[in-house]
């Protein structure tokens, strides 16, 4: 197999940061990194170049980094919740994906690209899960996420409400039945007065 050296312009998980110089498949670098600006062939002048940019990069990786934890700081108390059809076993009818969660985000006020949200797979089920959002390639913020079957909230709702009448109603039965127990006390008084 053929192998190219290429210069990264930007950081690629699993391959490398920016700035470095990396060996990598003729044709990953000639069909994608190249003609995506991600990468450039790994010349003499290129890699002068880089160095001499390297400085600049370094102060602009620092303030992103600044940054990113400024950010996570920030919505380090965010969690999300998602109401979706779903079934008995509690398998969701669609799912929850990185798009969903973005826009999520987004309502509470914070702008984040959804490619920065790391999802394994889209969640199909209810329940609890925590998602990796990553800021920075050093920075990454855990967001709690709770998947409930939509009407599963409002029958949570109802059973509180019907618990909270009926101890109402319990209450209201045991004062009607120390009022009887009163009254008649005092009629027995009366008429034995």
């Amino acid at each position: 197999m053929a192998t190219t050296k290429i210069l990264l312009r930007h950081d690629v998980e699993n391959l490398g940061g920016r700035g470095e110089v990396i060996k990598v498949k003729s044709g990953f670098a000639r069909n994608y990194l190249i003609p995506q600006g991600i990468a450039i062939q790994a010349t003499k002048g290129n890699i002068k170049q880089v160095e001499q940019e390297r400085s600049i990069l370094l102060k602009k990786s620092a303030t992103e980094k600044s940054t990113a934890e400024a950010q996570a700081e920030q919505m380090k108390d965010i969690s999300l919740s998602f109401e979706r059809k779903a079934g008995k076993d509690g398998t969701l009818f669609g799912s929850v994906t990185s798009m969903d969660i973005a826009e999520a985000i987004q309502s509470k006020g914070y702008e984040i690209d959804r490619r920065k949200i790391q999802l394994k797979d889209t969640i199909k089920e209810t329940g609890d899960f925590t998602v990796n959002v990553r800021l920075h390639r050093e920075v990454t913020l855990e967001i709690p996420v709770s998947v409930t079957a939509e009407g599963e909230a409002a029958e949570e709702k109802s059973e509180k409400k019907a618990k909270a009448e009926k101890s109402a109603e319990t209450e209201t039965a045991e004062t009607t039945e120390k009022v009887v127990e009163n009254s008649v006390e005092t009629t027995d008084e009366e008429a034995g007065a």
